[in-house]
């Protein structure tokens, strides 16, 4: 799921995990309505939050075990898992240190390995890098696509558009509440804006006439004009002989094009 701070990622999220309830609508987690089967849907399911939950009074390895206990499991299960998990967190040698004394990257990856104890079905993971810095936001991304190879169904939501062109096999773009677009990173960007975007610094009022009479799609920026295609030279090469262009470039289109396209403004980190 991907959109701007605010656009309800978090709350669509809260409702899959039966933690808000539902306004409008049906919606259905693995088949089960999480309005008439709240305790089987969080009986499957891993969700790590956005916020910072962990118990402060335990340690590394005994928020993991003492999470495990809520899900009726075997003390032998509970010790093996939690070990498991840490080691795959790269975490072992924090297990017997306190939360405020590990830093806020492995804070994030304690918090998806607790996540993680009941061997759910149905991992949710929300705006697991924010804040981060790039070290910290590569680990757990090597982390995720190590999920994936192991077949585990990942639902992630973020506001960062490399994190979901790099991460996610299927997208939701959602902005005020709404979902817009769905579908493969990829699809979305060749459907929605082509392959290239020209992007004109300092356009004239004649030149954007001149594209929209054209039948181009365009965006109109403050500063710039950008011209979705699938033939960005061609493209440059008919404004060239009209207009005289200070500076201009052709890039390949990105998802950030799809969500100013698709929204009519820029995704705000």
């Amino acid at each position: 799921f991907l959109g701007p701070n605010g656009a309800g990622k978090s709350t669509t999220m809260r409702m899959m995990h039966c933690a808000s309830p539902i306004t409008s609508g049906k919606l259905e987690v693995l088949g089960m309505d999480v309005n008439g089967s709240p305790r089987d849907v969080k009986a499957i399911i891993g969700v790590a939050p956005q916020e910072n939950n962990l118990d402060p009074d335990f340690t590394v390895r005994r928020n993991l075990t003492v999470y495990g206990r809520y899900f009726g499991l075997p003390k032998e299960v509970l010790e093996e898992r939690a070990d498991r998990l840490l080691e795959f967190m790269q975490l072992s040698e924090k297990r017997d240190e306190r939360i405020q004394e590990i830093s806020g990257g492995m804070k994030r990856r304690l918090i998806i390995a607790r996540a993680m104890m009941n061997d759910p079905r149905l991992l949710i993971l929300d705006e697991p890098t924010t804040g981060l810095d790039p070290q910290a936001r590569h680990l757990i991304w090597e982390r995720v696509r190590e999920l994936k190879r192991k077949k585990v169904t990942v639902i992630l939501t973020t506001h960062y558009m490399d994190e979901a062109e790099r991460l996610c096999d299927r997208l939701v773009i959602m902005d005020h509440g709404r979902i817009i677009l769905e579908g493969r990173p990829r699809e979305l960007i060749e459907k929605v804006i082509g392959t290239d975007v020209m992007e004109i610094d300092v356009p004239t009022d004649e030149m954007e006439a001149y594209v929209k009479g054209q039948g181009w799609q365009y965006e109109r920026t403050i500063d710039r004009l950008l011209i979705f295609t699938k033939e960005g030279q061609k493209v440059a090469a008919e404004l060239k002989e009209r207009f005289a262009m200070s500076y201009y470039l052709i890039r390949n289109a990105t998802l950030e094009d799809v969500f100013l396209r698709s929204t009519g403004r820029a995704l705000v980190e």
